[in-house]
């Protein structure tokens, strides 16, 4: 990392010869482009994020095998195993209620916080909920835990998009973005297999759980060491919460400790520019709750909300959670052979989604997003059919299973993500982004919770079919409504798109 910079060294504007970008760039709408980064310096604002994806995909992946190891009578090694459906559905669908907590909590706390500091604290409720879930001597306990882990998820997801979007250069932010996405499914195999090892074990489920332990230390040392977000600090500076001075050489020094050694003196020159466009599109404003859903932050919401909710109720939530449980009834019938499929279905959402992050800053997101959720349709009703008309040809299900998840991973899992991270105007990004992920986990708590009751009423054909229609809509949704955002820096998408 560079020496932080005074003041006086940085307000002299030049160019290093070893730069990626270049300070004599055309200004579009006051903002250089390309901005000046170097690669290794990037990597590590992402990173430390991105370990709160991480440790939701864990959770959905450990919690498939570990609803298995709990009902054991053998191997649960508790007294406590003979639960109910509802009691199960409490357990598998606990942390996502502490997250819709955690989302709300987000909505009125975040720009006072800051992204850095959100994330610290969804790390503390990281490791709190999962101690508390492994040693949970009964099932309110457990649950407890469960509710504690979640609002770190709902913390986490709420933050960590944003510092990602806030800290990196444009020309590589939907890869860094969409790359969280990569890192939750990462989690999830990481789930998946540590359950696979451990759902035999006495007691496996405690193992399971307490194992997150760990990653969460690791982020929430690595967050305290970050830098906060440049753009945060700014936007305290416009709102008069500080001297102004003083906040904008905090600025510099961030983007600095942020961008290395690359960034050379032109630092306060790139915030300057951030704060000029601010003053461009009314960021100085105070923000009213009422604003959220007016002008250009309702033209945000729809989108990003309308992409999150999309994302859930075409059925995601129905193969994550219950991964486990489906492949027993297709046929797996010991509890290692359904988890082992399991991590097989992750290693391929772990490709897709590697291949996404590859290719959104080149094709942009609107192609991604058109072609993946064509895919859905396709499979969902392939789905819907196999269980209907074509229950003897089996590799119609396998085929259709796959493509959904390789579709999913190459549409909504990432680009849903990525869209909510910077669509929305800096001075309402806090709140509307709340919004957006209140959504996608209300969402998905709902889908997770009724699918085996649908399941029961409807049958799993009509059920997909249902999903299939759904995918339809959101397909228009995607055409007519969500603009593309590639290689535009968040000023200029407020500026071009909304």
């Amino acid at each position: 990392m560079a020496e932080q910079p005074t003041l006086s060294s940085v307000e002299k504007v030049g160019k290093s010869s070893g730069e990626i970008g270049d300070a004599e760039e055309p200004l579009i709408n006051g903002i250089h482009s390309p901005e000046h980064y170097s690669v290794s310096a990037a990597i590590l604002p992402f990173l430390f994020p991105a370990l709160g994806g991480l440790l939701y995909g864990y959770d959905i992946g450990s919690t498939s095998c570990a609803t298995i190891s709990i009902e054991s009578a053998t191997s649960s090694g508790i007294s406590w195993y003979d639960l109910s459906s509802v009691q199960i559905g409490l357990i598998t669908s606990g942390s996502l209620y502490g997250a819709l907590i955690g989302s709300v909590l987000a909505f009125n706390i975040a720009d006072f916080l800051g992204r850095r500091r959100e994330l610290i604290l969804a790390a503390v409720l990281y490791l709190v909920g999962a101690l508390v879930t492994a040693f949970a001597p009964d099932f309110v306990v457990m649950v407890i835990g469960r509710f504690v882990y979640g609002i770190g998820i709902g913390l986490a997801m709420h933050a960590a998009p944003m510092y990602i979007a806030e800290t990196a250069p444009s020309q590589m932010r939907g890869q860094l973005v969409s790359l969280k996405e990569f890192f939750i499914v990462l989690g999830m195999v990481g789930g998946y297999g540590i359950g696979s090892l451990l759902v035999d074990t006495v007691a496996g489920w405690r193992y399971m759980y307490g194992a997150s332990t760990p990653l969460a230390i690791i982020m929430g040392i690595g967050m305290w060491w970050l830098p906060a977000s440049p753009r945060w600090v700014l936007l305290c500076a416009i709102k008069g919460r500080g001297n102004m001075q003083e906040l904008r050489e905090t600025a510099i020094r961030c983007l600095c400790r942020l961008r290395g050694q690359s960034i050379g003196d032109s630092a306060a020159s790139e915030v300057d520019e951030i704060l000029t466009e601010f003053s461009i599109v009314g960021e100085e404003k105070e923000v009213t709750l009422g604003e959220v859903f007016h002008g250009k932050c309702l033209k945000a919401l729809t989108i990003g909300a309308g992409l999150v909710l999309f994302q859930q109720i075409t059925g995601q939530p129905s193969v994550l959670y219950y991964a486990a449980s489906i492949l027993q009834s297709a046929g797996f019938s010991a509890a290692s052979d359904a988890t082992r499929v399991s991590i097989l279905l992750g290693l391929l959402k772990l490709i897709m989604t590697g291949l996404a992050v590859l290719v959104v800053d080149r094709l942009g997101r609107r192609p991604l997003l058109l072609g993946g959720v064509s895919g859905i349709v396709i499979s969902l009703f392939l789905l819907g059919s196999y269980y209907l008309f074509l229950d003897d040809v089996p590799a119609v299900a396998v085929v259709a299973l796959l493509l959904y998840v390789g579709c999913y991973q190459l549409s909504f899992g990432p680009i849903g993500w990525l869209m909510i991270s910077e669509i929305f105007p800096l001075r309402l990004r806090g709140r509307g982004l709340s919004v957006a992920v209140l959504v996608n986990f209300g969402a998905n708590a709902l889908v997770t919770f009724a699918f085996s009751p649908l399941k029961e009423l409807l049958g799993a054909g009509i059920l997909f079919y249902g999903f299939g229609v759904i995918a339809v809509l959101s397909l228009l949704f995607i055409f007519f409504i969500v603009p593309e955002t590639k290689g535009l820096t968040l000023e200029e998408i407020e500026a071009k798109c909304l």
